[in-house]
């Protein structure tokens, strides 16, 4: 029988835009992978400009090298890119505030900045993925995988068995690798899963879709009580402990330590 293993590590640099491959990431203080949202674009009011705010974030196509510190980024579907420097953003500022139509400064927090701040990595696995891509007409694993932007996809599993890392009261703990966390619970979705991750556009009927099939396929092992509706997917974690400096790495074994 396969064991849970991690399967895929993304991190997503720019907050809201284009994630990346990792083989292995470290974590920073607080439960973050490192890298991860560590920049992020703010208007004058210092509120993010991310998808929930604006589709327009989705015409962006972006790559960050992490090792020169600078960004390509361009308007997805058109070949011209244009190269920035990460610690001198001046220049890309005034690229983006042109773009946006709104004055807005890319801004750094190198140990990240999530939705929640006491959050670690994302998890869910591979087989929940392709279940849902396969509840849409034209919607694919990559494209379902860059709706929902988990940072760790577990493989060896089936569908939704990332539900399995949290209680129907509370936490439960579980390692990657040498690494321990907890899984906190369903992570309640927002506007941009129901989006085409390349073109902004809203897929008609995905959330009511999504809700309907979500709740049909729950498995008996998922905390129902933790489901007030079921536009959820993927688990949050917490890293217990100050957790700066340990690695996870594609291939980690994933251990439940508790039931």
């Amino acid at each position: 029988m396969q064991l849970p293993t991690v399967e895929r590590i993304r991190t997503y640099p720019i907050k809201s835009l284009d994630g990346g491959e990792r083989e292995r990431a470290e974590l920073v203080s607080g439960g973050c992978l490192a890298g991860d949202r560590e920049f992020a674009i703010v208007d004058n009011e210092g509120e993010y400009v991310n998808g929930v705010r604006t589709p327009d974030v989705h015409g962006l196509s972006v790559s960050v090298d992490r090792e020169s510190e600078t960004v390509a980024i361009g308007r997805r579907g058109e070949n011209e890119r244009r190269e920035f420097d990460l610690n001198d953003r001046a220049d890309l500022n005034a690229w983006l505030s042109d773009y946006f139509g709104f004055d807005v400064t890319v801004v750094r927090d190198e140990t990240g900045m999530p939705d929640r701040p006491d959050r670690g990595p994302t998890v869910i696995s591979a087989a929940t993925l392709r279940e849902v891509a396969s509840w849409f007409d034209g919607v694919t694993v990559d494209g379902t995988r860059r709706r929902f932007r988990a940072n760790v996809e577990i493989g060896g599993v089936p569908p939704f068995w990332e539900d399995r890392l949290y209680g129907a009261d509370g936490t439960r703990s579980f390692e990657i690798g040498d690494v321990r966390f907890e899984g906190d619970g369903p992570c309640g979705r927002c506007a941009v899963p129901t989006r085409d991750p390349d073109t902004g556009e809203r897929t008609e009927g995905f959330q009511e879709r999504f809700v309907e099939k979500r709740e049909e396929t729950l498995p008996e092992w998922t905390p129902s009580e933790r489901f007030d509706h079921y536009y959820k997917l993927m688990t949050n974690t917490r890293v217990p402990g100050p957790g700066r400096g340990e690695t996870i790495s594609v291939g980690d074994s994933v251990r439940m330590l508790s039931d």
